[in-house]
């Protein structure tokens, strides 16, 4: 309990980082996986193709290699001087989103065909067709992986710590390398980790349960 209350303002920073590391690429993972799912599922060949390439080539590479990328090639190549926080992100929310994209790729795919087809005959477009039709329904099939997704995405954030970003991985090393008990510094960095994937599994339940209700 010392090295909490001796240190609680670290552990408080630490812990708002990862916060806010995880929503940022959660919301950038989201939103990627989204188009990139409708990229996939779209009747134009080369946004299939795209949609493709993006998944296989995202999916199969370690994590560790996208940050590495994120921060000693992009900054020299695209966008010098970009905060940490940012490079973070983008490393992040590129590499769930592969992972969201086929999550919602299945959704799409639970949708009954005649769906589609019904919504072409009276004149939509397939943007139309997708937004207003596929998209709603598949939601409740969705949220379940996306949930874990989520979570996984959470602990991967672990590894912007290495990478000048304040999360709770940062806080461990710097109390680590002052000698403090590391037993305890993990005991706590791990509740937190708990604190955080438990809010999300939350979220998403009470998101199942009104979804259950609307059905």
């Amino acid at each position: 309990m010392n090295v909490l209350l001796d240190y609680l303002p670290e552990f408080r920073t630490g812990f708002l980082g990862t916060v806010s590391l995880t929503a940022a690429s959660a919301a950038l993972a989201i939103l990627l996986g989204l188009l990139i799912a409708g990229f996939r599922v779209s009747p134009v060949p080369p946004l299939r193709a795209f949609g493709t390439a993006w998944v296989t080539l995202l999916r199969n590479t370690p994590l560790t290699l996208l940050f590495l990328v994120a921060f000693f090639v992009v900054p020299q190549i695209l966008f010098p001087g970009t905060s940490p926080f940012v490079l973070a992100t983008l490393a992040l929310g590129f590499y769930t989103s592969s992972f969201v994209c086929e999550a919602v790729r299945s959704g799409i795919n639970t949708v009954p065909l005649g769906q589609a087809e019904a919504a072409r005959s009276i004149g939509m477009t397939f943007i139309q067709t997708l937004r207003m039709i596929i998209l709603p329904q598949a939601t409740r099939t969705v949220i379940p992986p996306l949930s874990s997704i989520l979570i996984a995405l959470t602990k991967n954030s672990a590894i912007a710590g290495a990478f000048s970003n304040t999360e709770l991985f940062n806080v461990s090393k710097l109390l680590n390398d002052q000698g403090r008990p590391i037993g305890w510094i993990f005991l706590w960095i791990a509740l937190a980790y708990l604190i955080i994937t438990f809010a999300i599994s939350g979220i998403f339940r009470l998101l199942e349960r009104r979804l259950e209700v609307a059905r």
